[in-house]
Formats: structure tokens, sequence, C-alpha cells
């Protein structure tokens, strides 16, 4: 009898291939793994609540214990693409003491000097540790190469700067994701435009990002060029449809799910004589 052949988790059916890369061809209101409706896409997220968190808290928990392995997830992607909705709806289903959330702006001079690797090294996730990252040392191949902010003999370099830096993580036991948020650019004017019109969203509206608006070929060239030379088998790049937030959600969350339980941290034993304690216990 022949046997029944797996299909693939969700973690390779967004995993871009090695090779030449044309985001023209990824569809961005696409549900890759998931057949079901937004309702139904936002009760399994919720679904994946109790699971995610008690794989994380067996990392956590082994990280206490001489454990060495940790999860870096790095979220890049155009403005509003929902990097900060996936950490609030995903991450918030996580023990927040298990996480190390980072979100990256302008490097300031200080940081300028000591290069561009320097800031991204002080927020690594220790052992045990889930790591999150809210842009990251991408920026510096991405915003740099777009707004000429270096020269492009540098920034040309800087790809085999972050392929030899992700290399090491991954020899000392992290993790990588790497997922790009992939929006179009008409869902991003309408989400832009949904700020405008609501008073309470404001704060979070950046007149900077009309500018940015018009740079998007540049940008997506920029993409491309990071997606294709960073993309090697230990750290490679997921592309995430990010126009259905509900989707975008549920997606790298089960991804998260997906390569916790591939890593399969375990419970420490005890260190101690549980008998002995349980004994000592009792004639308290």
């Amino acid at each position: 009898m022949a046997k029944e052949k797996k299909s693939p988790g969700l973690l390779e059916q967004l995993r871009v291939p090695s090779g030449p890369v044309d985001l023209s061809k990824y569809d961005t209101r696409a549900t890759p793994g998931f057949t079901g409706t937004k309702d139904e896409g936002k009760v399994a997220l919720e679904s994946l609540g109790a699971e995610v968190s008690d794989w994380q808290e067996r990392l956590y928990a082994e990280g206490l214990k001489d454990g060495h392995r940790s999860v870096l997830l790095v979220l890049q992607g155009m403005d509003t693409s929902g990097k900060g909705g996936v950490i609030r709806h995903g991450a918030g289903l996580m023990d927040p003491q298990g996480l190390k959330i980072t979100s990256f702006k302008a490097p300031t001079p200080a940081e300028k000097r000591r290069g561009f690797l320097w800031r991204i090294r002080q927020a690594l996730p220790g052992p045990g540790m889930i790591g999150i990252f809210d842009r990251s040392h991408y920026e510096d191949v991405l915003i740099a190469r777009v707004r000429d902010l270096v020269a492009p003999p540098v920034w040309n370099r800087r790809y085999g700067q972050i392929n030899d830096f992700e290399s090491e993580l991954a020899a000392n036991g992290v993790m990588l994701l790497k997922c790009f948020l992939h929006i179009s650019p008409e869902e991003q004017k309408l989400r832009l435009q949904a700020r405008l019109d609501d008073s309470t969203k404001h704060w979070k509206y950046n007149p900077g990002d009309v500018d940015e608006r018009k740079l998007w070929p540049a940008y997506t060239e920029a993409y491309e060029a990071a997606l294709e030379r960073c993309n090697s088998p230990e750290a490679p790049w997921l592309v995430i449809p990010s126009d259905r937030k509900w989707y975008r959600n549920w997606a790298v969350t089960t991804i998260l799910l997906e390569t916790l339980k591939t890593l399969d941290p375990q419970w420490p034993t005890a260190d101690f004589d549980v008998a002995t304690e349980k004994g000592r216990l009792a004639a308290t």
C-alpha cells in the first residue's frame, strides 16, 4: 500500500525559493494553507493560543536550565503592512516574560559609529526567548539603498555581512524566521486613508508615508534584492500575503508554532529528588 504523502507545512508553502525574486508574482490577497472565511480565520488564530503558549513555555523553561536555543522573528514590510498587528495579535497569545520585542527606528549618531549590526546584536533574544524585530538589520539594505543614505558599494557589501551574521546566529542556536509582509500599494492607500478618517488613529499616521509611497518601485526592487541575496537554508525568507490582516496574523502565528514544534523543546528534568521533596513538603 502506497504511503500517503504528507502535505507541506505553511512555512514550506510560504518559503521563498532560491534564485531571482519577482514580487509581482506573489498575490497579496492570497491565503495559502487556509480555505476558510475571515471570521473563521480569526477563530483559527485564537485556537492556536493554548498550543503556541505551551510550546513557548517549554522553550523558556529549557533556556532557564542551560538550554541555548532561541527564536528570532524578523518582520519587514512597507508602511501599514502590519508589523505591529502581528505583534499585537500573534505575540499577544504568548507569555510576555518569554518575549523580547524590539522596534528599530532610525539609528542614532552613536549607533551609526558602531556599525549597522551593533544595535541588532544588543537586541538578540537570550536562551529560551522568542525575539521579535519590528524592522531590522534589513533597513540598512532597504531605506539606506532607496534613500541613498550610504554609497552603493557600502550597501552592496552589507548583503554578505548579513549572511555571515545570520549564519553565525544559526550556528549559535538562534532559529531565524524572516517574514516579508507583502501588501499592495492599493491596500496601503486604503489603510492610510482609514488612519486619516479616524481621529483615534491619527497618532499612527506619518505624513512621510505619502512621500515613501512615491518610491514604491524602488522599494520593491530593494526588497527583491534582499529576498534573493539573503535567502540561505538556515535563514530563509517567507513572503506573507498581507492585504488580508486576519490571514497575515494567522499565518505568522502558525509559522511560529510550526517552528517551535520542530525545535521540540523538552521540559527540564528535576535537579532534586522529587520523592524526598514530597516528603519534606508533607511534613510542613
